[in-house]
């Protein structure tokens, strides 16, 4: 299944934080659009990352990958989703993003399939306006 690119580059035209949010649960397969961030935005990384609303319960590996089109780990490798949590992005890479860009979440399981899990992805960023 290819990632849907309909989605336009979020920007509410003001002068705040604006974030994607994305909700997911251990059914989620394959990379998943959070949205896409409007051309010169910067990542609020402190702020941005992974809250786990019910602990995913695969049977040996419980992560996810937050990243790009093109980099599904870009800004954040192997988040811990196997408790209840907030964690936030952990790639020291630069936050700011020279055209619209697709952000991705990718769960990496292994072991026997889960049967729990939701979580939401939050990038919170600041459009260059």
């Amino acid at each position: 299944m290819g990632l849907n690119r309909e989605i336009p580059a979020r920007d509410a035209g003001y002068q705040n934080i604006q974030y994607l949010r994305k909700d997911i649960t251990f059914a989620d397969a394959g990379p998943v659009v959070v949205g896409t961030l409007p051309a010169g935005a910067v990542i609020v990384k402190p702020i941005s990352g992974v809250a786990v609303h019910v602990a995913f319960n695969n049977a040996t590996t419980n992560t996810l990958n937050i990243g790009t089109e093109a980099d599904g780990d870009f800004y954040a490798t192997a988040i811990a989703t196997g408790a209840i949590a907030y964690v936030a992005l952990d790639e020291a890479v630069s936050g700011k993003v020279d055209v619209d860009t697709t952000i991705t979440a990718t769960q990496a399981v292994s072991g026997a399939a889960a049967t729990a899990g939701s979580a939401s992805v939050i990038i919170a960023y600041i459009p260059a306006n």
